[in-house]
C-alpha cells in the first residue's frame, strides 16, 4: 500500500524529503544501476564529488549535502569500508558511463588479428607480397597470426614451415614483437606477432 501524501501547508503535496531519489521520480518502475541516494544502506560513505569536501560522512549528512547542491548520492564502490560515493547529477553520470563503455569497445573493434598463411613451398615472391600484408597490419595496430598450413604429406617439412616463421618474426623485428613462437597444432604451424607499443599505428 503506498504511502498517504502529506499535503504543506499550503494545502499543496510537500516535495520529496532530502535524500529521496530525484532521478526515479515518476519513474518507479526503473530499476538504477547503481545504489542511490535512499538506496544506500551504508551507515556511513566516504564522498568524493565536485565542491565538497573529500571525507567519510554519515548517510543522513551526506544525503543532505547531495541535495543542497541539487544532486544524487551515487555508490561507486560499494566493496570499499566504507562504501565510496559520489556527488554527481546521476543521468549525466550514466550517460559519461555510458560514453565511455563506446568509446572502449570501438578501441577494441580497431585491433583484429589478421591472418597470413603460408604453404611450406612458400617462394620469395610469395613471401615478400605477404610480408609487405603483415607489415601493414602490424602499423595499423593489429595483431597478426601468420601460420603455415600442410597439406597431406607436406608435413614432412615442418621444419621448413618453422623457418619460414621465424623469418617473417626477424624481418618485421623493428616493429613487432613475438608473442607465440611457431607451434604446431594439427596441420597448421603458428606465430602470433604484436605490434611494439601501445596504439601502434
Amino acid at each position: 500500500m503506498a504511502a498517504p501524501i502529506v499535503p504543506s501547508s499550503s494545502g499543496k503535496p510537500a516535495g520529496p524529503p532530502p535524500g529521496q531519489n530525484r532521478f526515479n521520480k515518476g519513474r518507479r518502475s526503473l530499476e538504477p544501476e547503481h545504489k542511490i541516494n535512499n538506496l544506500i544502506r551504508a551507515s556511513s560513505v566516504r564522498l568524493v564529488g565536485e565542491n565538497i569536501e573529500v571525507g567519510v560522512y554519515p548517510i543522513g549528512q551526506a544525503l543532505k549535502m547531495a541535495n543542497d547542491l541539487e544532486m544524487d548520492l551515487v555508490e561507486i564502490s560499494p566493496n570499499a569500508d566504507p562504501p565510496v560515493c559520489r556527488v554527481v547529477d546521476y543521468k549525466k553520470f550514466l550517460y559519461e558511463q555510458k560514453k565511455k563503455k563506446k568509446e572502449q569497445k570501438a578501441n577494441q573493434a580497431k585491433s583484429e588479428v589478421k591472418e597470413i598463411r603460408f604453404g611450406p613451398n612458400t617462394d620469395e615472391h610469395d613471401f615478400e607480397f605477404k610480408l609487405k600484408h603483415a607489415e601493414n597490419f602490424i602499423k595499423e595496430g593489429h595483431k597478426v597470426r601468420a601460420f603455415v598450413f600442410f597439406k597431406g604429406r607436406s608435413i614432412v617439412y615442418k621444419e621448413r614451415g618453422e623457418v619460414l616463421l621465424l623469418q617473417l618474426a626477424q624481418r618485421l623485428t623493428e616493429i613487432a614483437k613475438v608473442e607465440q613462437l611457431p607451434r604446431l597444432e594439427g596441420k597448421k604451424m603458428f606465430l602470433i606477432l604484436n605490434p611494439k607499443g601501445k596504439g601502434s599505428k
